[in-house]
């Protein structure tokens, strides 16, 4: 089991101790790693002692309080961007100090847990910061190590693919053999069952290639005027099959006039994103509404649903890496976890923003604004 060293830095013994205390025998997994993460977990009560053990020795995890005796938290934070130290910075602060701890993560701090926390809201925030650690490396090492690493990539992607596999495998073996007789009708349900199947296999390899695409910064761009709106269009036909399917209908209202200077391929993984996800996750007989308008020199496009809908603390966690909402009304819906975190990523290289506002058996409204637009 390999351990990540975390630091601590906060002038309060309990959080301290505290922290130490949750992570001490808490441990990582993750079906894309080799093996379980553990934690060493050293601590500091101040920004100079904490500047003093990240000066001495190399750290994964650095949980840092806003406010210090001393040198503030964000000044340790200052130093380790002046000094491109490699280093995954999450603030803890208090609810009052939330809008220090927002501009905090725009100055380099990863995310920020507010305090008090408990015991599972450190475990949740530890246990993403984890997979994102891991994902970094496996990315440089496929960008400087060649095919040794390029081949343990694959094999973590072949880890998915084999439940799917041996499910169809096994469907495909009953119908051959003839196990529940010879009309074709009593296999519909096997048939159905296979081709879901192959559906989720076909979106965790598209999710994979468009994530390590963007992580490697080797996708090549073509920057150029499109209409977002044709845009779309396009992934709303993609989607047709699916939202016939499930008996939703999709309504789009936009002004074809709109366009934006960007790579269209990035445009369409972020429509395809949203408005499969907006099917997907919608009631039988629901309704899909996108709309796109142009607004003091912004470009909004909204895509809601009449779906299932999320809890507040699940919209928090949407846009990271490998994260799926767990529920029973998701439970049979496949993904990767991947789709919204690659929407993000493209999104940043615009400078665009995305939120979702969501109520439990409500619906969702992703927003995605872009802050230039052309007419």
């Amino acid at each position: 089991m390999e351990k990540l060293k975390l630091l601590v830095v906060d002038d309060e013994p309990g959080i301290r101790s505290g922290v130490s205390r949750i992570l001490e025998n808490y441990t990582v997994s993750f079906p894309f790693m080799d093996e379980d993460y553990g934690f060493d977990v050293d601590v500091a009560e101040t920004g100079e002692e904490a500047l003093k053990i990240i000066k001495s020795k190399p750290l994964d995890i650095v949980l840092l309080d806003n406010k210090l005796p001393g040198i503030q938290g964000v000044e340790v934070l200052e130093y380790i961007n002046q000094q491109n130290i490699d280093v995954v910075v999450v603030m803890i602060t208090s609810y009052a100090s939330l809008e220090l701890a927002v501009k905090a993560t725009r100055k380099g701090a990863y995310d920020f847990v507010p305090k008090p926390f408990t015991p599972k809201e450190l475990r949740a925030s530890v246990e993403t910061i984890t997979k994102q650690l891991f994902l970094r490396r496996m990315t440089k090492k496929l960008n400087t190590e060649g095919r040794q690493v390029r081949f343990q990539f694959l094999s973590v992607l072949s880890h998915e693919l084999k439940s799917p596999l041996n499910a169809i495998e096994g469907y495909l073996k009953m119908m051959q053999e003839k196990k529940y007789g010879e009309q074709i009708t009593e296999y519909m349900e096997m048939i159905d069952r296979s081709l879901h199947r192959l559906q989720g296999m076909r979106n965790l390899i598209m999710d994979m290639l468009d994530f390590t695409r963007i992580e490697s910064g080797k996708k090549k761009r073509k920057i150029e005027p499109v209409s977002l709106c044709e845009i779309i269009q396009y992934s709303i036909e993609a989607f047709q099959p699916l939202a016939i399917q499930k008996d939703v209908d999709v309504y789009l209202n936009c002004n074809e006039k709109i366009t934006l200077d960007a790579d269209r391929q990035e445009l369409e993984i972020v429509c395809n994103n949203l408005i499969s996800n907006a099917v997907k996750y919608n009631k039988v007989g629901g309704r899909v509404d996108i709309d796109l308008k142009k607004d003091n020199g912004r470009v909004i496009m909204a895509v809601s649903d009449t779906g299932i809908g999320m809890e507040p603390e699940d919209t928090k966690r949407l846009f990271e890496d490998f994260v799926r909402i767990k529920s029973k009304e998701t439970k049979d819906i496949s993904g990767s976890g991947l789709g919204l975190s690659i929407v993000k990523k493209v999104l940043d290289l615009y400078g665009a923003s995305v939120s979702v506002d969501s109520q439990p058996g409500e619906g969702s409204c992703f927003t995605v604004v872009f802050d230039q637009g052309e007419e």
